[in-house]
């Protein structure tokens, strides 16, 4: 029972350590969290994504992809391209901000143009798959017939996470108000993304 317990504490602070980090997919929830647009739908693609990248991770997908080069490369550059698209439109939201208005209907896009965003910079993004089928396959593989326990850990984490930062990102609607303060987050956002890409289609 302890070595069990052991490899899910362990798969959750591993999971975090990599959850945590500036990317496209944590940026786009926080948005749609302050933006209050779809967060539920989201947020649960999100942790249903990770739950399924993490188990085949976990099962030893990862080992088999980091055989193939090829795979990795394509994916690089498949990504990057998709980073930088994001960042471009980031940037030219960022000329033109909008304040927020929590008190009103939601006025983003259509529920199928944000599922299929999220969709998108979740399955696109190579960094997904670098860190859960291969560093967490990796890392899981280590803990033997303990490995699903690391994988239940794991998914615990992205399911704390995405909760936190979807519905958490609510707190900050009265700040985002303000036409300055979508300016700079978008500005963030856009130069996140861009040299994310940038950084992805270089390593390819």
């Amino acid at each position: 029972m302890g070595d069990v317990l052991f490899s899910a504490v362990a798969g959750f602070g591993a999971t975090m350590a990599l959850i945590v980090a500036i990317g496209a997919q944590n940026a786009f929830v926080l948005r749609q969290g302050i933006r209050r647009e779809a967060v539920l739908v989201v947020v649960l693609i999100c942790i249903f994504s990770d739950a399924v990248l993490v188990s085949l991770g976990v099962g030893g997908v990862g080992a088999l992809v980091g055989t193939s080069p090829e795979a990795l490369t394509i994916g690089a550059l498949v990504g990057g391209a998709f980073l930088l698209c994001y960042g471009a439109l980031a940037a030219r939201r960022a000329f033109k901000p909008a304040a927020l208005e929590t008190g009103g209907p939601e006025t983003g896009g259509s529920l199928r143009r944000i599922v299929l965003t999220t969709l998108a910079i979740t399955w696109l993004n190579p960094h997904v798959y670098l860190d859960t089928l291969l560093l967490l396959g990796a890392i899981a593989a280590g803990h033997g017939d303990d490995r699903w326990a690391f994988g239940v850990g794991a998914v615990s984490a992205s399911v704390l996470w995405f909760l936190a930062l979807g519905f958490g990102a609510r707190l900050l609607s009265g700040f985002f108000r303000k036409p300055s303060s979508w300016r700079v987050l978008d500005g963030l956002v856009a130069a996140t993304m861009i040299t994310l890409g940038v950084a992805l289609m270089a390593s390819a």
